[in-house]
């Protein structure tokens, strides 16, 4: 590329938590330059948001439509938008911003609705543009060194998918004392359908797929809500079935207390097992049957092509959440850049999350909300 790419953002501004994750993530590898964006819904508070960024105060707007009509007519429109709002409001943004032919990437999940994220699937097709989902933690290098192991045989047949992914800060009512983080999460006009699982439970089903190479085909599942007067679910438990005979559980949970982030991916096949958590991130357990289990570092001896790609610096030398996160951006850069040059995208570039990853963890969300409410009744995934 000659130039970094323009990006636009909107939400992200004053007080929110993943709007700054994703622009340091941007800024990382120097493949992005923020320019524009609606920062808030208020449009005053758009604009000081703005302002505190150092952004040119015309092109901080009040509104997603006010800023899909300005920047259609500069000569320096945004290339690509990023969407960190609330659930609820990711499709009538991304819509825009596609149909008016910028590329998109959108915080998960995709939408609140299967309708709405099978739309965005045919919107992106038929305009051409990337429309990226940041499932994060699939930026991990040693995810992608699981990832390529299984893909070569080294565990054999899959037999046992085991992921939780366990936190404790909604383990009291915070969104009565009108936490913001809590009040939108645990509100299902915001939320969509479900709240622990599909705030960080989708990240757990995405990685079960994409690490494994396999589909789950059903699942049965119970949501509750353990915390008094909450409406949507805070604790889930699921099986799961993959269509090579291979069973599963996923734990999901935001009052688990004494837990901060766990999110932890355990799988095993007829030759040997993996085991990663988020919180160590730069060690794969690697258990070969009958052999002295072995611990694959971050960047270290045995590291397969693509997690060496995804590494920045010596092991030994902690990488984490941030750099996963700026890793998927990077890859978006890459497939935006392949688009626009109309040439085959580059080994990292295919495993960006894209729409249909999407609308699988939307299927995802509601399949289990579906199987909640039948008593955990196994429901197909298609």
């Amino acid at each position: 590329m000659s130039r970094r790419l323009r990006l636009g953002m909107i939400g992200g501004g004053r007080g929110a938590f993943i709007g700054a994750v994703h622009r340091m993530a941007a800024r990382l590898d120097d493949r992005y330059e923020l320019v524009a964006g609606v920062f808030s819904s208020d449009p005053q508070r758009s604009r000081d948001s703005g302002a505190e960024l150092l952004l040119d105060p015309g092109r901080c707007y009040g509104s997603v439509d006010e800023m899909v009509h300005a920047e259609g007519a500069r000569p320096d429109r945004v290339d690509v938008v990023a969407i960190v709002t609330p659930n609820h409001l990711h499709h009538a943004a991304a819509k825009k911003f596609l149909e008016a032919g910028c590329h998109v990437i959108c915080d998960k999940p995709l939408t609140t609705t299967v309708a709405d994220a099978a739309e965005l699937v045919g919107t992106g097709e038929r305009a051409r543009r990337v429309l990226a989902v940041t499932y994060n933690y699939s930026g991990y290098p040693l995810i992608r060194q699981a990832k390529e192991m299984i893909a070569a045989g080294e565990l054999g047949e899959l037999r046992v998918v085991q992921l939780e992914y366990a936190q404790d800060w909604l383990t009291t009512p915070l969104e009565a004392a009108g936490q913001k983080q809590a009040s939108w999460r645990t509100d299902p006009q915001q939320a969509g359908a479900a709240g622990a699982v599909g705030d960080i439970g989708t990240h757990a089903f995405h990685l079960a797929e994409f690490v494994t190479g396999l589909r789950v085909s059903q699942l049965a599942a119970e949501l509750s809500a353990q915390v008094a007067g909450r409406k949507l679910d805070d604790n889930a438990q699921m099986l799961l079935r993959f269509p090579n005979g291979a069973r599963g559980g996923l734990w999901v949970s935001q009052v688990a207390a004494g837990n901060e982030n766990g999110l932890r991916l355990r799988i095993y096949g007829a030759k040997g097992g993996l085991e990663w958590s988020q919180e160590e991130p730069n060690h794969l357990r690697y258990a070969p049957y009958g052999q002295q289990p072995r611990v694959i570092a971050r960047g270290g001896p045995g590291a397969t092509p693509l997690a060496t790609s995804a590494a920045r610096i010596p092991s030994g030398h902690p990488e984490g959440y941030l750099e996963a996160f700026a890793q998927v951006y990077r890859d978006i850069a890459d497939l935006i850049a392949a688009y626009d040059a109309k040439t085959p995208p580059q080994a990292g570039a295919l495993l960006v999350p894209t729409a249909k990853d999407g609308l699988r963890g939307v299927q995802f969300v509601h399949a289990a909300v579906e199987s909640s409410r039948r008593n955990a009744a196994w429901v197909d995934l298609n």
